[in-house]
C-alpha cells in the first residue's frame, strides 16, 4: 500500500468514513465525520463514502445518505456482532485494497482508537489521532492533519504524503455535521464477507449496557465549566447551583479534577471531553491548550476570570472581569 510517486497516487479518489454503531443505532460522532468528510471532498474531488460494518446494520443506510454520504458500502453478517476490532480490521483492509479511497476518517472514540490504528498497520498507512482540524494542502492535495502535540502545548499539523489512503480519527464534538437533508439518497454497495475475515482469536457474547449514572456532557447545550480559582468543592457547588438554573451541565478543568474537587467525568479538555454547546461559560479558568482544544467550537464562549489576558478570557466571545465569587451569585440570584 506504500506511495512511491504521483502515477500511483492518482489510482486513490475519495473520502471514506467508518460509521459507528452501538446498539442498533448510528453514534452522532458519524454525523460529525460525514460533516467533515464532504468539506474535504468538496476540496479534493472525489465522493463522500461511509463503511458500514456490523450484523444488522443495512436498514441505518438511509440516515447516512441524508447526513452527505454519498455512497454507503454495507458489510452486514451475524459474525459481525457486537464490536470485534480484529475482524472489522481485516474487512476494512479488503476493501481498502479494493475502491482505494484517498482519505479515510474514524473517530477517535474507544472504538476507534482500538479499530483505526489495526487498518494503519495493516493497509501500510500513516495515521494521525485525536484531530481537532483537517484540510487539504491546496499545492498538492495532502490531507492537512492539526492535533495537539507536546503534551498539548503546541499544534502540530502532520501529513502523509508518501502513503495512501491518508488516515486520521477525530475527536467528537469538534467537527460540526451538515444540515440534514431528509429523503437524500445515493449508492448502496453490498460487499458479503470473506470465509477468511472470520478467523479470530476471540468472540463477544453479549453487549451489556451499563446502569450507572454518567455525565452526558457531550449533549449538553450549555455548560458551566470551573477551574482552580474555584478553590475547592464548594466552588463547584456553586457552579452546580447556577447550572441547574441554566438546565445546563457542570464541567471543569483538569486542575479540578486533578485537585479532588470534581470527579473526572466532568472534565473538558485534551484528556477528557470535547464539547460543542450553545453556551460555555468558564469560571475561573486560564484556558491552556489542553482545556481549549476540548470546547474552542463552542458557539458561545463566556469567561469570568480576575485575570483579563488569560488564553481563555482573550478567546471568548463575552470576557467578564471579576471576582467568580461575586459574579457568579448575582447570575444566579437574577435568573
Amino acid at each position: 500500500m506504500v506511495i512511491i510517486n504521483e502515477a500511483d497516487k492518482s489510482q486513490y479518489t475519495g473520502v471514506w468514513i467508518l460509521a459507528e454503531v452501538l446498539f442498533g443505532k448510528i453514534e452522532p460522532v458519524t454525523y460529525e465525520l460525514l460533516g467533515a468528510a464532504k468539506r474535504l471532498a468538496d476540496v479534493c474531488g472525489g465522493d463522500v463514502c461511509a463503511l458500514l460494518i456490523g450484523k444488522g446494520v443495512t436498514e441505518q443506510a438511509g440516515t447516512l445518505f441524508e447526513y452527505g454520504a454519498d455512497s454507503v458500502i454495507i458489510v452486514d453478517s451475524p459474525y459481525l456482532y457486537g464490536f470485534n476490532d480484529e475482524l472489522e480490521c481485516n474487512v476494512a483492509d479488503r476493501l481498502i485494497r479494493k475502491y482505494k479511497p484517498e482519505i479515510m476518517l474514524g473517530a477517535a472514540t474507544a472504538r476507534g482508537r482500538a479499530l483505526i490504528p489495526r487498518i494503519a498497520v495493516k493497509s501500510v498507512c500513516g495515521l494521525t489521532a485525536d484531530c481537532t482540524q483537517l484540510s487539504i494542502d491546496p499545492d498538492n492535495g495532502d490531507l492537512l492533519q492539526t492535533r495537539p502535540a507536546f503534551g498539548g502545548n503546541i499544534m502540530a499539523t502532520i501529513r502523509s504524503s508518501g502513503h495512501r489512503p491518508q488516515m486520521a480519527t477525530v475527536r467528537p464534538q469538534v467537527m460540526k455535521p451538515l444540515l440534514r437533508s431528509p429523503g437524500r439518497t445515493g449508492t448502496i454497495i453490498h460487499e458479503p464477507p470473506q470465509p477468511g475475515e472470520a478467523v479470530n482469536i476471540k468472540q463477544v457474547l453479549e453487549l451489556v449496557r451499563s446502569t450507572e449514572a454518567t455525565v452526558n456532557l457531550g449533549e449538553a447545550k450549555i455548560i458551566v465549566s470551573g477551574g482552580r480559582a474555584m478553590k475547592g468543592s464548594e466552588g463547584f457547588a456553586m457552579l452546580r447551583e447556577l447550572a441547574v438554573k441554566l438546565n445546563g451541565a457542570v464541567g471543569a478543568s483538569r486542575a479540578a479534577i486533578d485537585a479532588g474537587w470534581i470527579p473526572y467525568a466532568h472534565q473538558i479538555g485534551q484528556t477528557g471531553q470535547t464539547v460543542q454547546t450553545q453556551l460555555y461559560i468558564a469560571c475561573g479558568i486560564s484556558g491552556q491548550i489542553q482545556h481549549l482544544v476540548g470546547m474552542q467550537s463552542c458557539e458561545t464562549i463566556v469567561a469570568i476570570d480576575k485575570k483579563p489576558d488569560t488564553p481563555l478570557m482573550r478567546m471568548a466571545d463575552i470576557a467578564v472581569v471579576g471576582d467568580v465569587f461575586q459574579i457568579v451569585p448575582e447570575l444566579i440570584n437574577i435568573l
